[in-house]
């Protein structure tokens, strides 16, 4: 009974899903530690830290303050970066200071750390914030030794509310409630869905009883500090939906799609039927004028017909034959004709062939082929959940045989969309990149991962090494089974799905 127990155990630990992706945590993967280390005559005489955050790979915001012995004493004071995962610290150097704004942009020499989006639309007064970073009142608690402050380790989250903007010193700063504290310095104020908001850097008093705000350098203080420095980085202007809002959206966008293209068919059908109509009086006018025209050339010829027998028969009583019979033969055979006429006369009701099947005609079956052709995509904000991506137009060319802009190799999914899941080496995102058969709807789920979980992805994906587009079935199947084993790593929803309408484009 045991064992019996022991091996149920097993099998649900192996089918449990993998854990919910949280934005906050994955904006926690580009929160670092900044440390400032005094140095003289060899020995350590001061220390200090504060937070930042990457803004590229190898570049991290803080502020002017958490580094500011490292501009006054170069030559005495060194930096170093300690991201939130790994093992390792890095040295770096600083590149831009603005003491102003109270921001400086110092850059790694070594490591990759994933990058944050900054947000870049409006505010409002109660919209919910976080903070990211490492106050020095938790180190003080938890801190054993010095080494615990060149550890990688997660940063700590405080959540709280916007009160509102105000300028500080002409700086545009926002007042908030989430708790900070000293050594959150330089560390991320973040939406709901892990974008840049603010660079916290100070916080109220509160004696007496008074209760603390915090104050974060404004998102667009940060975006003009970077420009002055050149430093490219991504900025996102969308609202901050979860995934469920946008799902919701996506399929209300659907259902007006849908209703707008049944609306259209009716018209189409309406319309169509009105030339049918149309053309069926026209017809049936038509038929009914040939009856009639038919019915009077066969009353007219049987009259004449009729004329021509009663001569016949006056030239039969006068003796003369030959004339008889001519006459006789004549009015027969006209008869005969009217006859044949008036039996074959049009009908007064005309059919005319519908060519296009009618408006409940069924389509024809389509071919469980991916629709090759080139693609021209564009985002569909109303069904999209934007969080960390540019969403320029994308252009797809595709091969009836799934093989997606002349390189990567797409595998028809159980859903029956053509999908590739592409895991790099060089960043912590897993995308998941899908296209419905037809060719009308490309989609993108963009899943951002801690190390652990990359790692495991990464150890699935070496398993297939399909590089390049294949037609071989053998191929193809491991590629398609490959692609559910790293879905089932992933976590139930995505941190971003941008959903992109296709239209074709020209050759």
């Amino acid at each position: 009974m045991t064992r019996l127990l022991a091996l149920l155990l097993a099998i649900l630990t192996l089918t449990l899903p993998a854990s919910a992706a949280d934005d906050i945590s994955a904006a926690s993967r580009s929160v670092v530690r900044v440390v400032t280390v005094a140095m003289m005559e060899g020995e350590v005489v001061g220390f200090g830290h504060g937070s930042g955050i990457a803004i590229s790979p190898t570049r991290i915001v803080t502020n002017a303050h958490v580094v500011e012995s490292a501009v006054r004493y170069p030559g005495n004071v060194a930096l170093g970066v300690v991201p939130s995962e790994g093992k390792k610290s890095y040295a770096a150097k600083l590149i831009a200071i603005d003491t102003a704004r109270d921001l400086a942009l110092i850059e790694i020499t070594e490591g990759r750390i994933p990058p944050a989006a900054i947000y870049s639309g409006p505010l409002e007064s109660g919209d919910d914030v976080v903070a990211l970073g490492y106050p020095g009142n938790v180190d003080l608690a938890t801190a054993r030794s010095a080494n615990d402050y060149i550890t990688p380790r997660t940063p700590t989250r405080s959540e709280g509310n916007l009160s509102n903007t105000q300028g500080v010193d002409g700086v545009a700063m926002l007042i908030h409630t989430a708790k900070i504290s000293r050594g959150n310095s330089g560390g991320p104020l973040v939406d709901q869905c892990g974008r840049i908001t603010g660079i916290n850097t100070a916080i109220t008093r509160a004696d007496d009883g008074d209760s603390p705000f915090a104050f974060a350098i404004a998102g667009r203080e940060l975006t003009r500090f970077l420009a002055d420095a050149d430093q490219p980085f991504t900025t996102v202007g969308t609202p901050c939906l979860s995934l469920a809002e946008a799902d919701a959206r996506d399929r209300a966008a659907l259902d007006a799609d849908a209703r707008a293209s049944a609306a259209a068919n009716a018209d189409r059908d309406a319309a169509a039927k009105h030339d049918r109509d149309l053309k069926q009086a026209r017809a049936e006018e038509a038929a009914l004028a040939a009856r009639e025209n038919r019915i009077a050339l066969a009353g007219v010829l049987f009259v004449i017909g009729a004329l021509a027998a009663g001569a016949g028969l006056l030239f039969y009583s006068q003796q003369n034959l030959r004339n008889a019979k001519i006459a006789g033969g004549v009015g027969a055979a006209l008869i005969l004709v009217a006859a044949v006429l008036f039996v074959t006369r049009p009908d007064a009701h005309a059919e005319i062939a519908d060519s296009t099947g009618g408006p409940g005609a069924a389509p024809a079956a389509a071919a469980p082929t991916l629709a090759a052709g080139n693609l021209l995509c564009t985002i569909r904000p109303d069904r999209s959940r934007i969080t960390v991506s540019s969403t320029t137009d994308v252009p797809v060319a595709i091969a009836a045989g799934g093989c997606v802009n002349g390189r990567t190799q797409y595998a028809q999914g159980s859903d029956g969309r053509w999908q590739r899941i592409l895991v790099p080496n060089d960043e912590a995102t897993v995308t998941v990149a899908s296209i419905d058969a037809a060719g009308r709807d490309y989609r993108v789920d963009r899943y951002l991962l801690d190390a652990e979980t990359m790692t495991k992805a990464r150890e699935i994906r070496a398993g297939v090494a399909l590089k390049g587009c294949s037609a071989d079935p053998g191929a193809l199947a491991a590629l398609a089974t490959q692609q559910d084993a790293i879905r089932s790593a992933l976590p139930p929803n995505p941190n971003e799905r941008l959903v992109y309408e296709c239209q074709r484009a020209a050759p």
